[in-house]
């Protein structure tokens, strides 16, 4: 195939993927025309837009799909069609994110939600943002995990009948690397360059651990010090591979 026939390919089999219904739905719904008519956001396959009466802000400069939702970065490439969005509270995004396939996203009344530059949600993620979520840039989430910043039931000590907090927010600090399943949990914060190994729980605050360090276990704890990924050697392959260029 000469490299007109590859191009032509590559844009056809582009196009095919977006879904083109809710990508305009969504940009002409909760933007201004301005704004909508750069269409910041995309939606790929197969996705249910179950509630969008929440608002959704973009602090950066607006280009064409800075957020994708379903987007395909990973070796596998089949989807269940179980992607969902219930945007009923504020999302932040400051630059661009990439959302992959099947994700659930929940956002709700009164919840704030806030993603960094780069942010990155791997396949199969459930997020549940009740009260406050913020990922830094570069903060990227390996397949099959979850974010809830809720118990969702309520709790309480039966000695001394106090109730336990319902909720607490989740931050997560900037270049994390956090691998697949692994489970987030209400009052977790991380440090800047911070490691997650895979099949771990969060749920208490790590920042004051310092940066460059491997988390892991059941509850997590530092299983190594000066530990990082390579972001700088990794930067422009990213960058080149998951931002559409005009």
């Amino acid at each position: 195939m000469d490299k007109p026939l590859r191009k032509l390919y590559y844009w056809l089999k582009f196009q095919l993927s977006v879904n083109w219904i809710k990508t305009l739905y969504f940009n002409f719904k909760k933007f201004p025309f301005k704004v909508a008519i750069k269409l910041p956001v995309y939606f790929y396959g197969s996705v249910k837009l179950t509630c969008l009466k929440g608002k959704i802000i973009i602090d950066a400069p607006i280009r064409r799909a800075m957020l994708g939702f379903g987007q395909q970065f990973e070796l596998g490439t089949r989807q269940k069609s179980v992607a969902e969005l219930n945007l009923s509270g504020q999302l932040v995004v400051k630059g661009h994110v990439h959302i992959g396939k099947d994700n659930l996203l929940y956002i709700g009344l009164g919840a704030y939600c806030e993603f960094g530059h780069m942010t990155c949600l791997g396949s199969d993620v459930k997020l549940f943002c009740t009260n406050k979520i913020v990922l830094g840039q570069w903060a990227r989430i390996g397949y099959q995990s979850q974010l809830l910043d809720t118990n969702f039931h309520s709790m309480f000590d039966t000695v001394t009948k106090k109730r336990l907090p319902l909720s607490a927010p989740i931050y997560i600090g900037n270049y994390n690397s956090i691998a697949n399943r692994n489970s987030i949990m209400p009052g977790t914060k991380t440090p800047d360059y911070c490691v997650v190994a895979s099949n771990s729980l969060l749920n208490k605050d790590y920042a004051y651990l310092g940066h460059n360090i491997l988390l892991g276990g059941v509850p997590a704890k530092v299983i190594k010090r000066n530990f990082s990924r390579d972001w700088e050697g990794e930067r422009k392959g990213i960058e080149d591979f998951l931002i559409r260029k005009k």
